[in-house]
């Protein structure tokens, strides 16, 4: 009966003992990825331009129809080339009137002196559109020390979207347009 009650004894320490090393493996182990997932998260603000349009045959600029849209973004980025970044942009649009959200995630390739081509995927939300928008950033740090941006920036971008509304012509719009922001 003591051998039993020892034998139950020792596997409850046991037992004891093996979850408290695991619950410190574990902890260690979410502190030391939340210390680096800390250092690799950023993100951007800025307006973008669109300043010219081919669209179903026809040729439009930015003096013809006004439009702006205002990216804000968040990127994550891994110890080489790449980042994911994951940006949504609210535009207005003046004739017709417009306001628009675009959903537009995409990967970015450090190719160094502040250059970065780019690619990301759009989903314009409530509407018929979508596409892709490839993209060529360079940027310039900002060497005041305390400030919450880190870099300002310039974008060429060159949306492709296809435009599949019901009952209506498809269009297939391109654009140029200059992306500048402020970079965290």
């Amino acid at each position: 009966m003591i051998a039993s009650i020892m034998k139950n004894r020792i596997w409850v320490i046991s037992n004891q003992t093996l979850r408290a090393t695991a619950v410190v493996v574990f902890s260690s182990a979410t502190v030391v990825l939340t210390a680096k997932a800390q250092t690799t998260v950023g993100g951007h603000v800025g307006f973008v331009l669109p300043l010219v349009t081919w669209s179903g045959g026809q040729t439009t600029d930015l003096a013809d129809n006004f439009s702006i849209g205002f990216p804000a973004g968040i990127t994550v980025k891994g110890t080489g080339r790449m980042a994911f970044d994951f940006e949504f942009i609210s535009s207005v649009q003046d004739s017709p009137r417009d306001v628009s959200l675009t959903v537009h995630p995409g990967f970015l390739w450090n190719v160094g002196h502040g250059f970065a081509p780019g690619i990301r995927a759009a989903f314009v939300v409530n509407s018929s559109e979508y596409g892709f928008t490839p993209l060529l950033n360079k940027s310039w740090q900002i060497k005041s020390k305390g400030s919450f941006f880190k870099a300002y920036f310039a974008e060429g971008d060159l949306p492709v979207r296809f435009n599949r509304p019901v009952g209506g012509p498809n269009t297939d719009p391109v654009t140029f347009a200059m992306h500048f922001g402020l970079g965290f």
